[in-house]
């Protein structure tokens, strides 16, 4: 989480200068209160007593729960591991094969389910979290497997009439219905499976 977040939604007026000590700590208190209890099970209060605020200084930066939380969700991107950027150099099924490591921590970490869960949970009465969620965290991501799925359509791994983003979302339900089913899921097992899915789509080797 970064330390100064920026200037958040509904924001009232200008008033003293802002505590960026008092933001990250309110915005790592929504957070939290977010991926325990969902929307509905969060407030004001309990985010500025978690925080060790007072209420009015929660106010003072957000004029409602729905603006702290999407701001909080904006913040999130911080507290989740990232995958490597600069692999440059190496061929398609190497650049997969390091990176597969990185996606699976990613979709192992227990906050980051929690925060899928609840954010999925909420998308009918609050869609402005998913639409935070989704500029966030979905976009930036899917816009790094639409340049490697670019670049396998290149290489002719992928016929030229594919469809990049119907393929992606094909991928991504796949790895969703396989997160929220029972039992535990670590990183080695959604490593294992990942690499299934891309050699069904013939980028890795058999």
């Amino acid at each position: 989480m970064t330390a100064e977040p920026s200037a958040p939604p509904g924001r009232r007026g200008r008033g003293r200068p802002r505590d960026a000590r008092a933001d990250a700590a309110i915005l790592r208190a929504a957070l939290d209160l977010f991926l325990e209890r969902g929307v509905e099970g969060t407030s004001i209060e309990q985010v500025a007593k978690r925080a060790g605020v007072g209420k009015l200084t929660v106010y003072r930066r957000w004029n409602s729960k729905e603006a702290l939380l999407a701001q909080a969700i904006e913040s999130a991107r911080g507290d989740l591991p990232t995958a490597q950027d600069d692999l440059g150099g190496l061929s398609l099924t190497e650049l997969i094969s390091r990176t597969l490591s990185a996606q699976a921590e990613i979709l192992a970490a227990p906050r980051f389910r929690a925060l899928i869960a609840q954010i999925y949970g909420s998308s009918t009465r609050h869609p402005e979290l998913m639409e935070t969620y989704w500029e966030h965290h979905v976009r930036p991501r899917r816009e790094a497997a639409r340049a490697l799925l670019e670049r396998a359509r290149a290489e002719g791994l992928l016929a030229e009439d594919t469809d990049l983003d119907v393929l992606m979302d094909m991928m991504v339900g796949a790895v969703t219905y396989r997160l929220i089913q029972p039992g535990t899921i670590n990183a080695a097992h959604l490593r294992r499976y990942l690499e299934a899915v891309y050699r069904q789509l013939g980028l890795l080797p058999p």
